[in-house]
């Protein structure tokens, strides 16, 4: 596809527009190769014609928050990308928050803390965006974003923007309406419980603390990297299996929380991917279990 008319889009609205960009500064993995154009819509109208226009020329792209679910191959992708991470902007209203896709969760965290808005806190610290959040019905601590979002809108195949109700949304462990369909969420709507900032406060504060006690956050990796099993943890299957501070290459098993891996040092995509597949293959063998990946894995 020749990019132009892409290029003119952005222009319009004054937005980012890049050519071979390597991925993995865009990801928590700090992992991945480059692709061909990476475009950075700054609203929802320029969201939607840029989408408009590749569906329309039947060019495959991809879509990222904040990467911090997502590994990519070393030899980049083929897909042009568009990046969410200008449409940033969040604002409470009363009990309510509205933000853009592309809204850092801790920073929606953060605005509710200050507004007195409790209801949120189990997201503190995730490092995600708001998008992605709703896209995999993210949650941690016993909360959900299913708890507290109201609905949102998004670009649909069409290109049309569509609003829908959180009823409709499907929301359920790790999985929304979203999952596996090439929309765009492009607006997010929360409603809240007003607090006392100062229990909101200690409440986010002790959620950090714990992540900082039991999650590997001193290395690169993509946060819980297998969905957890009906009925147990993928972390005790895998340390039960003999495979804590297992590794291949420069991707381990983490040694502090067996559920995540890691980028120890120089970890290539291949590292990762063959690690993940001597996981589940050993805790099948194990315990019968097939864990189910939770990372998005971007390849050619």
């Amino acid at each position: 596809m020749e990019y132009r008319e892409i290029k003119e889009i952005c222009e319009k609205y004054g937005a980012e527009c890049k050519e071979n960009i390597p991925l993995a500064p865009f990801t928590s993995f700090k992992i991945g190769g480059c692709c061909p154009i990476m475009v950075s819509p700054n609203s929802v109208d320029c969201l939607k014609e840029l989408a408009a226009e590749f569906w329309a020329e039947n060019t495959e792209f991809r879509v990222l928050g904040k990467g911090s679910n997502l590994l990519v191959s070393d030899k980049g992708i083929s897909s042009p990308v568009i990046s969410l991470a200008a449409m940033n902007k969040a604002a409470a209203d009363g009990e309510r928050i509205s933000c853009g896709a592309g809204a850092s969760l801790t920073g929606l965290c953060l605005l509710a803390e200050e507004n007195g808005l409790s209801g949120l806190e189990f997201a503190y610290g995730i490092p995600g965006s708001a998008g992605g959040a709703v896209y995999m019905n993210a949650g941690a601590y016993g909360g959900e974003i299913k708890d507290v979002i109201t609905g949102c809108t998004y670009v649909n195949a069409e290109g049309r923007l569509i609003t829908i109700a959180a009823a409709d949304m499907e929301l359920s462990y790790r999985h929304s309406f979203f999952s596996g369909k090439n929309y765009i969420i492009a607006k997010i709507g929360l409603l809240l419980k007003k607090g006392a900032r100062n229990a909101i406060k200690k409440k986010m504060e002790e959620h950090m603390s714990a992540r900082k006690e039991k999650q590997p956050l001193e290395y690169p990796s993509a946060g819980s990297t297998f969905k957890r099993p009906q009925g147990d943890f993928a972390g005790r299957l895998i340390e039960n299996a003999g495979l804590k501070g297992f590794s291949v290459g420069g991707a381990q098993v983490s040694e502090k929380h067996c559920g995540f891996v890691i980028n120890k040092g120089g970890a290539t995509f291949n590292d990762v991917k063959n690690l993940i597949t001597a996981v589940r293959e050993k805790v099948a063998e194990n315990s019968g279990i097939l864990l189910e990946t939770e990372v998005e894995i971007w390849e050619q």
